[in-house]
């Protein structure tokens, strides 16, 4: 009896979800990342080439596992600086699947950095590219499919994207940026009928620190603050330990929301490899096992011997 409960349950859970989509996009658009202080650039265009090398960055997240219809991100993005003149350059793809519906969002990035004092750097960036939404309503169990807002499904509906940012760092120590990945507000229609989603601007703020403990450890701090309009503020507060610039280890918490574990290894000077694991502190932990972020990077280094990042952030 317990069983068919759950199972009712997840299956009511999966179709307020879809029926909920427009008002989803509205309130909660932008994928989370809990190790979002790897994938900076996709947010904040500044960041491009700030690392000082040529970075390639994979990042897959799985979130409330074992929830039929939750949501997928697989975001892969490149940056790198480009000559002398504090030019970064960068390219970022985002593909997102939740329920029915998928999002692909494809732009470049380009970013100047201007040097406020020997070691204070502000960079500023902009952001530009395109979004494709289709929504497939044949994935779900709807009772009268004559229903208007169900008859047609949302098939590659493009919407541009346009955002920008700053980034202002010292040295390896401490830095902090402000950005909107999309400023633009975009409506998505089916011919005939409401509005199927609502596109809004996010605003992101990201600031962390590198503590030196002592020769062998690290102590990396880290906020993540998003508002969007519509939805409630969003904070992520982590506490990560570098051990010997290879191990990292530390705890997350996203308010009202989950908390996590993270660990990260730098599997060569090129390599690096992340995990994080989330547990839902919200009823919906109730019909999932958890969230799951998978972190990749690859670098083509200009490292010496005694030097694995160019950057701790």
């Amino acid at each position: 009896m317990k069983t068919i409960y759950k199972d009712y349950t997840k299956t009511m859970l999966l179709f307020l979800l879809a029926i909920g989509l427009p008002f989803l996009c509205q309130g909660q658009q932008d994928s989370e990342y809990t190790q979002y202080m790897y994938n900076t650039v996709t947010v904040n265009p500044a960041y491009a080439g700030n690392r000082g090398v040529l970075s390639f960055n994979s990042l897959y997240r799985s979130q409330w596992a074992g929830l039929n219809g939750a949501p997928k991100s697989l975001t892969f993005s490149v940056n790198s600086p480009v000559g002398e003149r504090g030019v970064g350059l960068g390219l970022s793809v985002i593909h997102d699947e939740i329920g029915p519906s998928t999002e692909s969002n494809m732009t470049l990035d380009f970013s100047y950095t201007v040097p406020l004092s020997r070691r204070t750097e502000l960079s500023f960036g902009l952001k530009g590219g395109m979004n494709l939404l289709n929504v497939d309503f044949g994935k779900l169990d709807i009772r009268d499919r004559g229903e208007l807002e169900f008859s047609q499904n949302v098939e590659n509906r493009f919407s541009p994207n346009l955002g920008m940012g700053a980034f202002l760092h010292f040295d390896d120590r401490w830095y902090v940026g402000l950005s909107s990945p999309n400023i633009l507000s975009t409506d998505h229609y089916d011919d005939a009928v409401a509005s199927t989603a609502s596109e809004r601007a996010h605003i992101y703020l990201i600031t962390g620190y590198v503590f030196d403990i002592n020769r062998g450890l690290k102590f990396k701090p880290a906020i993540l603050t998003k508002a969007v309009k519509g939805a409630p503020l969003a904070l992520d507060v982590s506490a990560t330990f570098l051990f010997n610039d290879r191990f990292t280890l530390g705890l997350s918490y996203r308010l009202d929301a989950s908390i996590s574990a993270l660990a990260g290894f730098q599997i060569s000077d090129r390599f690096m490899l992340g995990y994080a694991y989330d547990y839902d502190t919200t009823e919906l932990g109730n019909y999932n096992s958890g969230s799951h972020d998978l972190f990749l990077r690859f670098e083509f280094t200009k490292r010496t011997r005694n030097s694995i990042n160019p950057r701790f952030f």
